[in-house]
């Protein structure tokens, strides 16, 4: 049988619920899965190895002593809110952004650029935008900074893009102009509206990435006279998210001059959700580009440094605006009309509590819907999901996140496989077959698992294995030159051959198509049932696909 998933999301405050319709499936298998309900009390999970890693981080050329500073003036309260473990003293982490202060104001040159390493060193425009935003930063959460780095800062960042080396290209320009308008915005730059219009105005719709929308978007948020480039702005930002049932992020790509931004995907979600709640916080973009977010962590916290302290100031923008008051409340769940369970919160806590209800028990009561409710002061997050399993063997494919197909090839001789007029694959016993899945992704997927179970009659040959026999590469003429190829065809990081299925799992999969491939014997003679090949995200099993089922029938020797 088939496991299949399906889940919905959702957050509300108040005195309030939510109903969702519930269709029981009626043909699923009684004895697997069932409705799963979840709710919280914060969309934050446990951040403290972000901050730490900022604060921890070895190096310190000017990016990363600005990032640092970013993270730690905006997350040090929000972990002392939830009494966060392993974090330094306050007074501590209060030095930690002095001392970097300080450092950042004595690389600072007349002209307010910042050396990369040292006083005097050579411009990075990028680094010296993001220094002038460290500072100002730390200067709203109540820190010294000199009034003489603010002011020549500020004449810095007044003169970009004209004092930026006329090599760079020309999207990575507009990039650092975005940037340079949204930092002179939370300095109360005056002439800011101006420079917004223009730019709205003068940058063509596919010349404006969704990251430069960020940066605008936040630095218009403000201002009741940028309502019409506020909704474009918002109108672009749409149309780059790519969504699943939980999850929402963007992409940006830049030139060959992404390295001049310092730029990666999970820096652009977080300057876009920093933005979304600034100018529109009940977008329903906003909880899934945070759950987006949290998912992508790995060890705790994110790829760089950038990315942690980006995605830090976005999450403590979004705390303060959703998750101000304290949570003092009972979440409660129906069954349609029946009374299913519920939980109590209080204070700040990062626990989720989770009510299960067996596909039996759905089965036999068949309720039309589920509702959410809660009585008390905080805002609540839910999920709630249903995993079943069809008892039907022979599925069509179904795209609900991946699209998959499946086929068999033969190994040593063309006879040895073949398709019927009717789809059956006929296999002659003893042969090799090589098994072949492609997978398609619309957007970028996270935790990915793609299964193929086999059929009885096959057992995958693991080349690991001593005395196993080598089989010829799938594409003999394929180039290995190729990055970009060879990213298609070695995409995963893992993969399992089992028994009775064959398994590769990657931590990120970014859209497009790609194949895999395994080598099977066809072992036992018989007619068999292959289930379809799935893909789902590990950690969202409702993001999935699955290709069709298939017949196989093992011939005999010598006989078809």
């Amino acid at each position: 049988a088939t496991a299949e998933a399906f889940a919905a999301y959702g957050t509300f405050a108040g005195d309030s619920g939510v109903a969702l319709p519930l269709q029981v499936p009626g043909d699923a298998i009684p004895s697997f899965g069932g409705l799963e309900v979840s709710a919280s009390s914060t969309a934050l999970q446990e951040l403290t190895d972000a901050l730490l890693y900022l604060v921890r981080y070895p190096f310190e050329c000017s990016e990363q002593v600005a990032s640092r500073v970013l993270g730690v003036a905006a997350l040090r309260d929000v972990l002392t809110s939830f009494g966060a473990a392993e974090m330094p003293s306050p007074e501590a982490l209060r030095e930690s952004v002095r001392r970097d202060v300080r450092l950042l104001a004595g690389r600072q040159n007349e002209a307010g650029a910042v050396g990369f390493w040292e006083a005097g060193g050579e411009d990075y425009p990028y680094a010296s935008i993001h220094a002038a935003h460290a500072l100002q930063r730390a200067r709203e959460k109540g820190y010294e900074v000199p009034d003489e780095a603010m002011g020549r800062a500020l004449t810095y960042l007044r003169r970009v893009p004209a004092n930026v080396p006329a090599w760079y290209p020309a999207d990575v320009k507009r990039a650092l102009h975005a940037y340079a308008i949204y930092v002179r915005a939370r300095m109360a730059d005056t002439a800011v509206a101006g420079d917004v219009r223009r730019f709205v105005s003068q940058t063509r719709g596919d010349s404006m990435t969704v990251e430069m929308a960020g940066w605008l978007l936040s630095a218009a948020a403000a201002n009741p006279g940028l309502r019409a480039e506020r909704d474009e702005l918002l109108r672009i930002i749409g149309n780059h998210a790519a969504e699943t049932a939980s999850t929402a992020t963007f992409a940006t790509r830049y030139t060959e001059g992404e390295y001049l931004l310092m730029h990666s995907s999970r820096r652009t979600d977080g300057v876009v959700l920093e933005a979304l709640v600034a100018a529109d916080p009940n977008n329903p973009l906003v909880p899934k580009a945070v759950r987006g977010l949290l998912g992508h962590r790995v060890r705790g916290r994110w790829q760089n440094t950038q990315e942690n302290a980006w995605v830090l100031l976005a999450l403590d923008r979004y705390f303060r605006v959703f998750e101000g008051e304290t949570p003092e409340f009972v979440a409660r769940v129906w069954l349609g009309g029946r009374y299913a369970g519920g939980h109590g919160f209080a204070g700040r806590r990062t626990d989720r509590w989770q009510l299960s209800v067996p596909m039996r028990v759905l089965g036999e009561h068949n309720p039309p819907s589920i509702t959410l409710g809660k009585e008390g002061a905080g805002r609540v997050y839910y999920r709630a999901g249903l995993r079943y399993a069809p008892r039907q063997l022979e599925l069509a494919p179904l795209d609900a996140g991946f699209s998959l197909s499946r086929r068999y090839d033969a190994v040593d001789d063309a006879a040895d496989v073949r398709q019927d007029a009717g789809g059956t694959w006929h296999v002659r016993a003893g042969a090799r077959v090589r098994v072949t899945l492609t997978m398609t992704a619309p957007s970028r997927r996270l935790h990915v698992a793609l299964v193929d179970p086999l059929p009885a009659g096959l057992e995958p040959v693991n080349p690991e294995l001593q005395g196993a026999r080598s089989a010829p590469p799938a594409e003999p003429g394929a180039r290995t030159g190729d990055y970009e190829e060879w990213w298609r065809r070695y995409w995963y990081q893992h993969q399992n051959l089992r028994d009775d299925r064959a398994e590769a799992f990657t931590p990120l999969l970014r859209a497009g198509t790609y194949t895999w491939s395994y080598v099977a014997r066809a072992t036992t003679p018989g007619q068999f049932v292959a289930p379809p090949p799935r893909a789902e995200e590990m950690y969202s099993p409702e993001t999935f696909g699955r290709g069709a089922s298939d017949r196989v029938v093992v011939d005999p020797p010598g006989g078809r």
